[in-house]
């Protein structure tokens, strides 16, 4: 599900949300999380709604790892992990972060010495550490993944190295029942008894987590590290051509195929492959297992990868109803054209001239329309010669909440043909592949329209112009309302009024050249 149609999209027909003083506020805000495998530090910066990730790094400190044997925290993460917070405390304030919360998740709840450690790391970093619970855990990674799908509906599961959250997503931000459990890899490396005894503690688990869940979750959203590097294996096994991991979609039978392709892989080789680390492909085996028994119990129609977890839900957390509803896409997509178009504010305009082309799309897609004026010129200080596929891969691999997959490479081929009438010799047919010949048709037709658009006039085009498509008659007419549309309606615009009549298959009929 990309952003919902309902969602407010203010950033394109109201003030953008990014410049209320409000919603400034939260432009630089910074989030340390202390996992049971990992120390990582962001840092979002940008537009409030979709923010850009200004800093990020990630320490994979184990400080979980021989828990379930000691009952404390690593004795070789400890210092790794203090030493990652030191640093990260001097880094936010030389960024001149304006809010910092740093959180600790369950090693940290649960290690018998982890109120010592919590005091230590305070003392010597100056930093506040909310150790949180299951439940708190569990809804702060439901408002991340609310951050990417706004008025998401179905489950989340967050997996991190010393236990496993569920949380329902009841839609319009809603979030529902919130359970946690000791399936974290970590956790599961303490049961002896070999893998079938491992098996079974899980199945047990997870059936009691079922009958907490009663109603079917048609979406299963899954969240951590885990989780992520199994979908890039599956990418890898399925030869899957988009990279990017949020939004990333698996059936049941994907999972239980990449399940046994993992089992039968050759570890080492897999991790170089797909570029994991190999302290995370070392906890992939047990994840897999409990990815096995959660789909089987659960059944979900769809299970969705989401990049956000509990850090973007602690930047969701400091956000007004208002800044949650907006549409992230049309928020991000009305940041980049502020901060680099050459003339701010006429992607609006743009979409509105084209508009009339496109009358029998749905909303969902037009949001999508709507995106690609608002970004068709931020690229513009790219070389001439790759323009056009640096608009591509700006839009299929840029950090944007709120699109499909599908939706990716439709914007993306939509920007490409703003500057190229062709995409041949681009090498770009596996991407393009992900997409119906009537999408990829449209996509082209769009960015023909924005050609048109953007070469005709760079202010005001309705002002000047008006386009109408005749579909049954199979006609494209531009009506001149102005002596100045005339002298704007030179040969180069002629020449792209006319491809955008081709590739629609419409004869071009101009008005008011007289």
């Amino acid at each position: 599900m990309a952003g919902s149609a309902t969602v407010a999209d203010g950033g394109l027909f109201g003030t953008p949300l990014f410049t209320d003083p409000k919603a400034r506020a939260l432009a630089r805000v910074g989030v340390i999380d202390i996992g049971s495998n990992s120390v990582r530090m962001v840092v979002f910066d940008g537009a409030a709604r979709s923010p850009a990730y200004f800093y990020n790094e990630k320490i994979l400190c184990g400080l979980g790892a021989g828990f379930a044997q000691t009952g404390r925290l690593s004795a070789e993460g400890r210092p790794r992990a203090l030493a990652a917070l030191k640093r990260f405390a001097a880094l936010a304030k030389g960024m001149k972060v304006t809010s910092l919360v740093t959180v600790a998740t369950a090693a940290m709840r649960e290690a018998e010495d982890g109120p010592e450690f919590k005091a230590m790391a305070e003392r010597e970093t100056g930093l506040t550490i909310h150790v949180v619970d299951g439940q708190e855990e569990a809804r702060f990674s439901a408002q991340g993944v609310l951050l990417g799908w706004p008025g998401a509906q179905g489950m989340i599961c967050d997996i991190g190295g010393s236990s496993m959250e569920l949380a329902e997503l009841l839609g319009e931000g809603a979030v529902g029942k919130r359970e946690t459990s000791q399936l974290g890899p970590f956790r599961l490396q303490g049961i002896t008894g070999g893998k079938k005894a491992i098996r079974m503690h899980i199945r047990a688990v997870i059936d009691d987590l079922r009958e907490k869940f009663p109603d079917r979750q048609g979406r299963l959203f899954l969240v951590g590290g885990s989780w992520r590097a199994i979908a890039r294996i599956d990418m890898e096994r399925r030869g899957y051509p988009l990279k990017v991991l949020h939004e990333y979609r698996m059936t049941r039978k994907d999972i239980r195929d990449t399940i046994s392709f993992i089992q039968k892989a050759d570890l080492e080789a897999l991790r170089a492959q797909t570029g994991t680390s190999a302290d995370r492909m070392r906890l992939v085996p047990l994840a897999s297992l409990v990815l096995k028994e959660l789909v089987r119990a659960f059944k979900p129609n769809e299970v969705a990868v989401s990049s956000y977890g509990i850090r973007e839900g602690l930047l969701y957390e400091q956000m007004s109803d208002q800044q949650r509803q907006r549409d992230p896409l049309i928020e991000a997509a009305y940041h980049m054209e502020l901060a680099n178009a050459r003339m701010p504010g006429f992607g609006r305009a743009l979409y509105r001239f084209i508009e009339p082309l496109f009358g029998r799309v749905r909303p969902d897609k037009k949001r999508v329309m709507r995106a690609a004026c608002l970004l068709h010129d931020v690229s513009w200080r790219a070389h001439p010669d790759y323009r056009a596929e640096v608009c591509f891969d700006n839009a299929t691999r840029a950090n944007l909440g709120g699109l499909t997959h599908e939706e990716r490479v439709y914007l993306g081929l939509a920007l490409l043909h703003r500057y190229k009438s062709s995409r041949k010799g681009t090498e770009l047919d596996t991407l393009v592949s992900l997409l119906s010949g009537k999408d990829a048709q449209e996509a082209e037709i769009l960015g023909r329209a924005m050609r048109f658009g953007a070469m005709f006039t760079l202010e005001k085009p309705l002002e000047h112009g008006q386009l109408k498509l005749y579909p049954k008659k199979k006609v494209l007419e531009l009506t001149l309302k102005t002596d100045t549309a005339r002298d704007l309606f030179g040969e180069v615009a002629q020449a792209r009024f006319s491809a955008l009549a081709a590739a629609i298959g419409a004869e071009p009929v101009v008005k008011g050249l007289a």
